[in-house]
């Protein structure tokens, strides 16, 4: 919906409003008129049923408001004498058009005297529920929200089993497009796994101002742009399926590429403007490493200070199958294979493959290599290591998965570009060659009706060889660079799709242990309360967190002792 049509929405439910309650100004000794005025009613309303004026704030903001709305028609049937809980279902479940039936099928009396306080000790626990999860909600949604680390792909720097705050004001709130969902929760409800939002109706993107833009190698929580490309799944036919952007998977990735730079990435490191990037000192990159043994590697020859390390086979294959395009597509659908040596008779190849494939392909495994996902430091002391005969670092093939999946670039996840990454306001040649990099924003990002006939371009029904783009782009990118689906796959982040700036690390234990206990066990303390940018080792500000929390609970025991006593 556009802001027009939602402006005629809030005539319309102005509408309705009076004529469901312009009697019942009346009865309470207002103006009939009152009732009809936007916003102005809603003031008087609150004196009516004697509660904050600034209650009409909430009403305006979206999904808080979709909380407010049944609190508000629950206060004005009870100002009118309903305090039944019939009366509070029934106001619920007929989304305040019980109103309706009070204002012109009843006597209702005004009763000006009544008492705010609860009837009963169930009626002050709902209302103190009701209150909080409001104001959860609200912080949840404009100032900060939990997220959780689910996979490695920015390993060292944030780990799996991280539970971070997400701050939305650094980059200014995104106000919700999806007005109507569940609270506090993202795309699927628990438990049941359904849709906890409505696809209509929606609000236009709009975006409270920020404190500080995203700069290069920021830290950045978004909605994954590719949760709308069935291509990222290997369908390659381009199709688009819709879900609303607020609701797109969140995903969190480092700030390689900002708008208006052009980037290029060389043996797996970036270069910004053609200057090698340079990373804080909390970063540590990651590439998987081919580690040649002297000896048959086993539990007892295998480097111990690398055993909680991502690690994989490797193989030899039949030179003349690995060349074999029908096989290169089997393998692509039972493994993921990555050539490091051949000859005329065998190829090797690293990396993971489905074992009852590699037995009917007669793969071999290599009982003296491995390959082993390592930081620069790490694999500097395992070069040094007794049994090393040689340490080699992976470096891909080729890949049409690569975006822009031009298979004529020759791009792969360690070598490709230059790219230009968008800024709004520029503007790019646009011909059949330079299309794939900018397609997916002029159609489904910036939402315009794109059509190629031949070699011409046709946006909006008429003939370009040019397009101005409407808003910032971003190039987000995993610190593990060999295990992390990043803008490498999928291409730009419109600014859109950001939703905001980790900044503090509040839990941490090993989410992949076995069993609860083993996962209390595993509890990383020195990472609880640490702040998720600047230089130098993370501090943690639990003792300092611990602390207030023991002065809270002592205080607020006092003061309800001294309560009783008095």
């Amino acid at each position: 919906m556009t802001f027009t049509e939602w402006f005629i929405f809030f005539i319309a439910i102005q509408i309705v409003h009076f004529l469901g309650t312009w009697k019942l100004y009346v009865k309470a000794g207002r103006k009939a008129w009152e009732a009809a005025v936007p916003i102005y009613n809603g003031i008087v309303l609150m004196s009516i049923i004697k509660r904050p004026k600034w209650w009409i704030i909430l009403l305006f903001i979206p999904v808080v408001n979709l909380l407010m709305f049944p609190v508000i028609w629950i206060e004005t049937i009870r100002s009118f004498g309903f305090k039944k809980k019939t009366d509070s279902l029934l106001v619920i479940f007929t989304l305040g058009l019980y109103i309706f039936y009070i204002n012109y099928g009843t006597d209702a009396v005004y009763n000006k005297d009544r008492s705010l306080k609860p009837q009963s000790e169930l009626g002050e626990w709902v209302s103190s529920i009701a209150f909080a999860i409001i104001a959860a909600t609200l912080v949840h949604t404009y100032f900060m929200q939990p997220f959780t680390i689910p996979t490695s792909s920015l390993e060292k720097t944030l780990l799996v089993g991280d539970y971070l705050f997400v701050s939305k004001f650094h980059y200014g709130a995104r106000v919700p497009s999806t007005v109507i969902a569940a609270p506090m929760v993202h795309d699927s409800l628990p438990l049941t796994g359904t849709a906890s939002y409505l696809k209509q109706p929606q609000l236009p993107y709009t975006r409270l101002p920020g404190i500080q833009k995203i700069k290069n190698n920021d830290i950045v929580c978004f909605n994954w742009p590719a949760d709308t490309l069935a291509l990222m799944w290997g369908d390659k036919s381009g199709k688009f399926t819709y879900k609303p952007v607020d609701k797109k998977t969140n995903y969190v990735k480092r700030c390689v590429g900002i708008a208006g730079d052009s980037i290029e990435m060389k043996d797996g490191y970036f270069y910004i403007n053609g200057k090698k990037n340079s990373l804080p000192d909390r970063a540590k990159l990651q590439f998987y490493y081919t580690y040649e043994s002297k000896k048959p590697i086993s539990q007892n020859t295998y480097p111990k200070f690398l055993l909680d390390k991502e690690r994989t086979g490797v193989y030899k294959i039949l030179t003349e199958y690995w060349q074999n395009p029908k096989v290169q597509s089997a393998i692509k659908e039972n493994g993921n294979l990555t050539k490091i040596a051949s000859d005329s008779l065998y190829t090797e190849v690293a990396g993971g493959v489905n074992p009852d494939f590699a037995r009917r392909l007669k793969m071999l495994s290599v009982d003296n290599k491995i390959n082993i996902n390592l930081t620069e430091e790490e694999a500097i002391r395992l070069k040094t290591y007794p049994l090393t005969k040689s340490l080699t670092k992976i470096i891909h093939d080729a890949d049409n998965a690569i975006f822009p999946h031009v298979k004529e670039l020759g791009w792969s996840q360690d070598n490709f570009g230059p790219i230009y990454i968008p800024e709004a306001g520029a503007t790019v040649k646009l011909d059949v060659k330079s299309l794939p990099f900018y397609e997916q924003i002029i159609k489904n990002y910036e939402n315009n009706d794109l059509q190629v006939v031949g070699n011409n371009i046709f946006i909006n029904g008429e003939k370009v060889d040019s397009y101005t783009f409407k808003q910032d782009y971003f190039y987000l990118i995993g610190d593990n660079r060999h295990n992390s689906l990043d803008a490498r796959y999928w291409g730009y982040v419109p600014f859109d799709h950001v939703l905001g700036k980790p900044v503090m690390v509040w839990f941490s234990w090993d989410a992949n242990a076995t069993s609860f206990g083993e996962k209390i066990k595993s509890i990383r303390w020195n990472r609880m309360f640490t702040t998720v940018g600047g230089d130098g080792e993370p501090v943690s500000y639990r003792y300092l967190v611990f602390a207030l929390i023991a002065i809270y609970i002592g205080y607020s025991f006092y003061k309800g002792k001294k309560k009783k006593t008095n």
